[in-house]
């Protein structure tokens, strides 16, 4: 049991990964801290040794050689130790920060990403390097090595007094021991990592990132939230300072306690050494010696291990714990084979898909987004899901994407329950822009084919997407770096319609397209979205939209509500059922239309 706790303590844990990542340096990092632990009391001895040739008249070549030589080892040795820790503390990171990318990308769903109780230990794992809660990983080496070899050298120290006596070395390595103890007790150094230090630095971290991103430039500004912003910055990082400081204070009353011990302890020792001494028990060479020694072992005394341990372990247990709960999370499970099951036969061309009773409700809630959903979309159609916000639209996208796998009923392709299809397959098969689209800060070719492709095909989408005149090819898509260009939002948005089309040419046979053009007007909408139909006829386009000036140019409709499909059919089979459909598209129709000076209605745009 004791074992078992040792092997779980973070500093525990830290060394382990550090020696396992990087065992090369940190086999001389390892080196150099045992050499500068032993420094002080292989000193203390050399030092009795010279002076006591010196009172008898030796040869003083060896001793003053061996002095030399350890002399210049305290020199050397601290600056050396401090490279390598340099060096091992980047080498770390990087090995921390491939494990954090790995436990992200390995799971082939999204729901470790979007599990509230694993941010804090996400934001310490992918943050720690910062310097917004402490040294990064590079200098904070240095200060665990210090204090590793404060701790050692004292021991190291203590033990030279088994020379003067049994009970020396014990009575000193308790005496400053207790000022660990005493003041660990007393609260001296907490935990530095609780739920409450890490919402606090989130929320500090949170406050920074938008005050110096540029995408929250513009509402800060314009709705006066500077003052707002600051104030949320320093009041959360002035609460995250009192939490830490909280947790490393000094107690005045165990402050003295260990102070007491420890004066006590020293004071007796070095008593019972000057007695010894003028008794003639002790030659000058070992009086030298034990006082050096005794001087040595408060090195022990206090120190800042623990406060250091905690910053440079806090990513390391906060990694661990989250590689489990990331796989969990994120792992989508394929059924086992039953008897006598085949593997599905390689499939050409668009498929049907088929929603079977699917039930789904999201991890570590207990109300379904979809329940008992049932719907088909014919092979090669063009195919629009509508409902009010928070009806499950969007949801459908992620399941269709295997994003997510349903806790109850099924989605099969062309009959093949989608479980069954390699995810690989399945997904090169399927082309999607998401509302919320990436925007790559690369050169366009790069956004439009980010795995590679002909310079044609990239400029072909492009054209079909209505966005072949932004830019050149190789025009990075930022600001931040030479000739780069910025665009607006609904220029983004045809660049990541492009990206789509792209796929669509290289072979995909299913588009997902989840409110494809809201940031482009009505009338370009329109323009775009049947372009999009032209340049994927061939497939089964599947569309998520508000928008009905978009919605009525597909084969068939469906209207979602409370997680379940409601109304099935053509624009103008919805629209003379009278029912849901009818309601919401009489509602956006009634926006486009207006009275001019005479009181005539003008319809701007017909739906």
């Amino acid at each position: 049991m004791a074992r078992t706790q040792l092997t779980q303590r973070p500093s525990w844990r830290f060394f382990v990964t550090m020696t396992r990542a990087v065992p090369g340096l940190s086999a001389v990092w390892w080196a150099l801290l045992a050499l500068r632990s032993l420094l002080p009391a292989a000193l203390a001895v050399c030092t009795g040794w010279l002076v006591g040739a010196v009172a008898a008249g030796s040869d003083l070549t060896t001793p003053l050689t061996a002095f030399g030589i350890l002399f210049v080892a305290a020199q050397v040795a601290p600056p050396l130790h401090q490279v390598i820790g340099t060096l091992l503390g980047h080498r770390l990171s990087n090995e921390l920060n491939e494990r954090l990318l790995t436990a992200t990308l390995e799971p082939d769903g999204i729901g470790h990403l979007e599990r509230g109780d694993l941010s804090n230990d996400l934001t310490t794992a992918r943050d720690f390097d910062l310097g917004m809660t402490g040294p990064p990983m590079f200098i904070n080496m240095d200060f665990v090595a210090g204090s590793v070899v404060l701790l050692l050298a004292g021991v190291a120290s203590a033990l030279v007094l088994f020379g003067y006596s049994w009970w020396a070395p014990l009575l000193l390595l308790a005496a400053w021991g207790s000022t660990h103890w005493l003041l660990r007790e007393s609260g001296v150094w907490r935990d530095r990592n609780t739920d409450e230090v890490k919402s606090a630095r989130r929320h500090t971290d949170y406050a920074y990132t938008l005050a110096t991103e540029p995408a929250a430039a513009k509402e800060v500004r314009l709705f006066g939230f500077d003052d707002w912003l600051l104030e949320r910055f320093r009041t959360n990082r002035l609460r995250l300072h009192e939490l830490q400081y909280a947790a490393t204070r000094l107690r005045e009353r165990s402050l003295l306690g260990a102070l007491v011990i420890v004066l006590c302890a020293n004071g007796f020792l070095l008593f019972m050494i000057a007695r010894d001494a003028y008794a003639g028990a002790l030659t000058l060479q070992q009086t030298v010696t034990f006082a050096g020694a005794a001087f040595g072992a408060s090195l022990i005394a206090f120190g800042g291990l623990s406060w250091a341990m905690d910053v440079a372990s806090a990513p390391v247990m906060a990694l661990e714990a989250l590689e489990p709960e990331m796989h969990a999370a994120g792992s989508l499970v394929t059924p086992a084979p039953r008897p006598g099951d085949r593997s599905p036969p390689p499939r050409r061309g668009a498929p049907e898909i088929r929603f079977e009773k699917v039930t789904f409700a999201y991890p570590g809630t207990d109300r379904p987004v979809l329940r008992d959903f049932d719907l088909t979309i014919p092979a090669g159609s063009s195919f629009a899901i509508v409902g009010i916000n928070g009806a499950g639209k969007t949801t459908i996208a992620k399941l269709l994407c295997r994003l997510y796998d349903p806790q109850a009923g099924a989605i099969r392709i062309d009959g093949v329950d989608l479980r069954e299809l390699p995810i690989a397959q399945w997904r090169s098969e399927l082309a999607a822009v998401f509302q919320d689209f990436v925007r790559y800060e690369l050169p366009l070719r790069d956004n439009v084919m980010p795995l590679g492709g002909e310079d044609a095909a990239a400029s072909a989408a492009l054209a079909a997407a209505g966005a072949d005149r932004l830019a050149g090819l190789d025009t990075p898509m930022a600001k931040g770096y030479p000739g780069g260009i910025d665009v607006s939002g609904g220029q983004w948005q045809r660049i990541a319609l492009a990206r789509a089309i792209a796929k669509v040419e290289a072979g995909a046979d299913v588009v997902l397209l989840d409110e494809p053009t809201a940031m482009l007007d009505v009338r370009g909408e329109a323009e775009i979205f049947s372009r999009v139909l032209d340049a994927t006829a061939h497939a089964t386009t599947i569309l998520i939209s508000h928008r009905f000036s978009t919605v009525r140019q597909v084969d068939h409709i469906c209207v979602v509500e409370e997680g379940r499909a409601v109304e099935v059919g053509s624009h103008d089979e919805l629209v003379a059922l009278g029912g849901r459909y009818r309601t919401m598209y009489d509602v956006q129709a009634s926006r486009f239309v207006e009275l001019d000076d005479e009181g005539e209605e003008v319809v701007y745009e017909s739906l």
